[in-house]
């Protein structure tokens, strides 16, 4: 309730300064609803009981022009599976150095997707949600630095960004509570398009430190596996299980294809940090679309492997208990699944769109497989 406070007695203070500032008020918002039509198995955050509490979301985005080139943007979200508290999603300045270059200053979305300026915002795009495997991020924001350049390649447009800034929140990592920190966090993406086809890549890195949660069991159990390794005088090991500074880079790349009513997407990414338990992580996703009549029916394909190069802890073979627990470590935080989902998405308000997903995931580690039902409603105003 005190940040929704925060929130409204924002709105006032940039109502109530509207004669000295142009002030426009946009949101967004998704009603989704789905189940998991396996009594015995969850996926994205659905159990076999309807929810439209887990993925809907309500939005204010607030401009203020201050004139003389500069802005200031927020944006205030409320999200249903945090019980509807409103946050401040994005709070940032803006200024504008030349037609073509402008830089801005405060809590911006990282630019790790395609689709990241609009990740919350279900209308820009054709699913009920973006393809998890790639998507799945456990953060999206940073604070910070961005330098925007837009300019013409001869019949390309071009956008390219530097950003530059830190995280440090709460991530849902290795455990539900995992503290995160990114220090040094830095990065460009640079996008081309001409007429119905665009290209992007992006790459980032960052200095990262996770603190586990003591009191869930993976945190618990690599907590002490790093203190056992360090007892035993294996303090390299240790160090590889730890993830304190460690260097971590992400590296991105996709392209789109929008030509009559024939539509196309794929993007592919990796993201590790180095020398730590964390697996290296490799996801990518392709999706076919056909438009008609103000319909969209669309199919994706995803596929997310995360790995280790395990041969880096081959001198705890020495010590055969730890070099269990170590095996064991390693099997906990490994990946391998495809999801495949068919959908529709009907625009039947200039303002609105109707989306039905049907997603079925398929985790090769553990030889399962989970369906999963949504549907909702996204809006712009």
């Amino acid at each position: 309730m005190k940040k929704l406070s925060v929130a409204v007695a924002l709105c006032a203070a940039l109502a109530t300064n509207y004669a000295s500032a142009e002030v426009r008020i946009n949101g967004f918002a998704s009603i989704v609803g789905g189940k998991s039509l396996d009594s015995d198995s969850t996926l994205y955050g659905y159990d076999d009981d309807i929810s439209f509490k887990n993925e809907s979301v309500f939005a204010l985005q607030l401009s203020a022009d201050l004139m003389e080139k500069l802005t200031a943007t927020a944006q205030i979200v409320a999200r249903g599976e945090n019980d509807f508290d409103a946050e401040f999603e994005w709070a940032y300045v803006t200024y504008e150095l030349s037609d073509e270059l402008q830089i801005s200053a405060g809590k911006m979305r990282a630019p790790f997707f395609r689709y990241s300026d609009f990740l919350d915002v279900g209308y820009a795009y054709r699913w009920v949600r973006p393809p998890q495997s790639v998507y799945g991020i456990p953060f999206s924001t940073y604070e910070g630095l961005s330098l925007l350049h837009n300019t013409q390649l001869g019949d390309w447009d071009s956008t390219v960004q530097l950003m530059y800034g830190s995280y440090d929140g709460e991530l849902d990592a290795i455990t539900e509570k995992t503290q995160g920190e990114l220090n040094d966090f830095a990065g460009i993406n640079w996008t081309l398009a001409y007429d119905w086809f665009s290209v992007r890549a992006a790459y980032l890195v960052a200095e990262t430190s996770f603190a586990l949660d003591g009191t869930d069991p993976s945190g618990a159990a690599l907590n002490g596996l790093e203190a056992a390794l360090r007892a035993n005088s294996l303090n390299t090991l240790a160090d590889d299980i730890a993830i304190n500074e460690d260097d971590s880079y992400f590296l991105g790349f996709g392209f789109s294809i929008d030509y009559d009513n024939f539509l196309f997407d794929a993007e592919y990414t990796q993201f590790e940090v180095e020398n730590s338990i964390l697996t290296e992580q490799t996801q990518y996703y392709a999706s076919v679309g056909y438009r008609l009549d103000g319909v969209i029916v669309h199919f994706t394909y995803e596929d997310n492997d995360d790995k280790h190069d395990a041969s880096r802890f081959d001198p705890i073979a020495t010590v055969p208990s730890l070099n269990a627990a170590i095996n064991g470590a390693l099997t906990g935080v490994q990946a391998q699944s495809n999801v495949y989902t068919i959908g529709a998405r009907y625009d039947f308000h200039p303002s609105a769109a109707f989306k039905i997903d049907f997603s079925r995931f398929e985790d090769d580690v553990t030889d399962t497989e989970t369906d999963v039902l949504a549907v909702g409603v996204d809006l712009v105003f």
